[in-house]
């Protein structure tokens, strides 16, 4: 048939497409080529928001069988070997995901099932296979109205969708982390590579109906190293001063003076420069940190406590390659446990 031929047609010049760039072709990949498919509906997808992809398609289980049957034809035509590697969220648990369900289900292989060019190098195949098996990453919005957290009720500038419901920053664990912004490509590749921990910062473009990437959240320490190596180009180190001079501008003097000296009066032993540290965080304006609540303005213990109790977690534990390995947050908490028992015995000594 004439329909046929020309859906054969346009599953084969974009798989062409897909190997020339890519080096690998996957089923999801000619759906969104062939425009069957939108980046948001995959993105909304990959988040947990959508519980099966071919819900979301409009076209007939006919012609979308049809459709894969023919990549299977030009993937066998051209040699190239194919394996199954699970779809995961972009979640903390990172579960599993299902592309097809009822009629549809025994394509979920297709869709599992990822093309790689022949002939490449070991090297070159080791990288498209990680590539292929990489998780999506973490995702975090900017707040484009009023919204609560589920967890503490607080607010802030970013949140995070976890079981379909936003979670300010500190509750989902991300707080600690600071945002690089988009823009230069190196520093973000090297920050993001240092950081056992990353999301990535998106907005909601309402005009155009997606989401538009703004930047990522990283740990400060990665951010730095990542900068040491590109102290070469001014620009950076015009960044980091800029960010420095934005950190100060924002910072209470008084509060960090007060948090400080109510961290020390709890843990005598703590270090001082951590104590300042921590103070510092948690009080940085408009952060939505617990130092910046109305417990943690009126220096309730329970607020300071909790300051602590977080910078001990993502400094001096495993938790953040926890959550990263896809543990769930709750089960990554009771495993390091007594690790933050131990350091709060000892700083109270």
């Amino acid at each position: 048939m004439q329909g046929e031929a020309k859906l054969e047609q346009r599953v084969v010049e974009t798989a062409e497409k897909l190997l020339a760039k890519k080096k690998s072709v996957t089923a999801l990949g000619i759906l969104t080529g062939i425009g069957w498919l939108s980046e948001n509906v995959v993105d909304a997808w990959q988040r947990g928001r959508i519980p099966v992809l071919t819900g979301a398609l409009s076209v007939a289980p006919e012609k979308l069988t049809f459709a894969l049957g023919a990549l299977q034809r030009w993937a066998a035509a051209n040699g190239l070997e194919g394996s199954e590697i699970e779809h995961v969220g972009a979640t903390r648990d990172r579960a599993a995901l299902r592309v097809t369900s009822g009629e549809l289900s025994g394509l979920e292989p297709l869709f599992r099932t990822h093309w790689i060019m022949p002939g490449l190098s070991e090297a070159k195949r080791a990288q498209v296979e990680a590539r292929q098996r990489k998780a999506p990453d973490l995702m975090v919005s900017v707040a484009l109205r009023d919204w609560a957290c589920a967890d503490c009720g607080g607010t802030g500038d970013l949140w995070f969708a976890e079981n379909e419901k936003p979670h300010c920053l500190d509750c989902a664990d991300l707080g600690h982390l600071v945002f690089l912004p988009s823009g230069d490509a190196t520093l973000t590749r090297r920050a993001k590579k240092a950081s056992r921990l990353s999301a990535v910062v998106t907005k909601f473009n309402r005009s155009r109906k997606r989401h538009e990437r703004q930047g990522i959240l990283v740990e400060e320490a990665a951010l730095r190293a990542a900068e040491e190596q590109c102290l070469a180009d001014e620009d950076i180190r015009e960044r980091r001063r800029g960010r420095d001079r934005e950190r100060r501008a924002h910072e209470d003097v008084e509060f960090t003076a007060r948090f400080h000296t109510a961290i020390t009066e709890m843990f005598p032993a703590c270090p001082p420069d951590r104590a300042r540290a921590i103070a510092e965080h948690a009080g940085l304006r408009g952060s939505g940190r617990v130092g910046r609540s109305a417990a943690g303005r009126e220096l309730a213990e329970r607020a300071v406590f909790l300051a602590v109790v977080a910078s001990i977690r993502h400094l001096d534990t495993e938790y953040d390659d926890l959550l990263m390995a896809g543990v769930e947050r709750q089960a990554a908490r009771d495993r390091i446990r007594p690790a933050i028992d131990a350091v709060l015995d000892r700083w109270r000594s």
